[in-house]
């Protein structure tokens, strides 16, 4: 299959191509159908005039013949002061027939020998009419069309992506299993053989952190397990695995705020339950202080501030590092997309995808300002009787 971006192009060209030459076909009969009906109007005015004029002994039947074949174009027959005489084909008269297409001037002499000045005033026929629109009609139904049309290119490769997306990921996790279970496998021996060894418990820590990244793999694409939890112990807990592993430069702080419109109380960790699955979001949590430690290049703060309403949570994570510019503020969660000259860009669209994918949450972009931070803000709905 092309690529989106080769193939919305192509498809617009196309369909305004043929956009174009409709319009310029149904104008070139508008156009006509336009000049045979002045023609018949025409021949309907000298018909009608050579009527007015013909002596008692001529025969009229042509005449007539011909005015009674006009039963599609609206006529008007107006005198010098512009009232209307006459009206043929109208279903609504309008209210200045003056405005239509016109005049045909009418010229006889009357039967006391005045001179007489007769207008004739014709609008367009329903069926010229209806032509006229075809153009904006077609143009409507292709705007749908082309809509679809993307809509559908755009919903096919992301389901491309996101097959891609899961196979990798449970490809991932399947091939971290071997390893792990031979490791906890040399750990027990290990265990058994050195009792005493104060470094053999930080491995099982190591064996059991990638037990829990390959469970987090197997994870994406399936339908995760929420369960009602504290989400302060959650966000804490990956707070001090990963402030661990990172620079002595590097400060990483919580905290719970308050909002103007929301009255400061002290806070109970266990009171702030939201619908969460632990693995899943404790990835996120790390992906954000990740993103956070490369805007700050390794020496700065980033800040966690939690802040409570009355159905949600809102949790702010800040870094005091060179921000983004506001061109690759738009870019920051598309896949692949990275400012790192090493790194596949998923950390930040992942993170995206947990949150709001699989917690029905929001994760988004807060503020930025360059050489001063970045703020994201995840958005989750407190857990509902709990």
């Amino acid at each position: 299959m092309l690529n989106s971006r080769i193939q919305i192009p192509v498809i617009l060209s196309l369909l305004f191509l043929f956009v174009v030459a409709s319009v310029l076909y149904t104008n070139n009969l508008s156009r006509q159908l336009a000049a045979e009906e002045q023609e018949r109007v025409q021949l309907w005015a000298e018909a009608t005039e050579r009527l007015i004029k013909a002596a008692p002994d001529e025969d009229i039947d042509f005449y007539t013949t011909i005015i009674e074949r006009n039963n599609a174009i609206p006529v008007y027959m107006l005198d010098s002061a512009g009232n209307i005489l006459y009206m043929r084909n109208v279903k609504e008269p309008v209210k200045d027939p003056t405005t239509l297409n016109g005049p045909i001037e009418i010229r006889f002499t009357d039967f006391d020998g005045s001179k007489v000045l007769q207008n004739i005033y014709y609008d367009e026929s329903t069926l010229l009419t209806q032509l006229r629109y075809v153009p904006y009609v077609q143009f409507a139904v292709i705007v749908i069309f082309v809509l679809l049309a993307v809509f559908s290119i755009i919903t096919t490769q992301r389901n491309e992506q996101n097959r891609v997306w899961v196979g990798l990921s449970k490809e991932t996790a399947h091939q971290l299993g071997t390893p792990i279970s031979s490791l906890n496998a040399w750990q027990d021996l290990l265990e058994s053989k050195y009792t005493d060894d104060e470094l053999i418990p930080q491995m099982r820590i190591d064996i059991n952190r990638l037990q829990t990244i390959a469970d987090r793999f197997s994870k994406v694409g399936s339908e995760p397990d929420l369960t009602p939890m504290p989400i302060i112990p959650v966000i804490k807990e990956a707070i001090v695995y990963m402030r661990a592993r990172v620079s002595n430069k590097v400060t990483i702080a919580f905290s719970v705020g308050q909002l103007n419109h929301f009255p400061a109380k002290s806070i109970d960790e266990q009171s702030i339950v939201v619908m969460l699955n632990k693995p899943l979001f404790e990835w996120v949590i790390e992906n954000l202080i990740k993103n956070a430690i490369d805007a700050i290049n390794g020496a700065g703060e980033i800040n966690f501030v939690l802040y409570e309403k009355e159905h949600s949570i809102l949790l702010d994570v800040s870094d005091t590092g060179k921000g983004i510019d506001r061109r690759t503020q738009r870019r920051i969660f598309q896949p692949g997309f990275t400012t790192k000259q090493r790194g596949w860009g998923l950390g930040l669209s992942l993170a995206k995808r947990i949150v709001e994918d699989y917690h029905r949450g929001k994760l988004f972009l807060k503020t930025s300002q360059i050489n001063k931070g970045s703020t994201f803000r995840i958005i989750l709905e407190k857990a509902v009787d709990c």
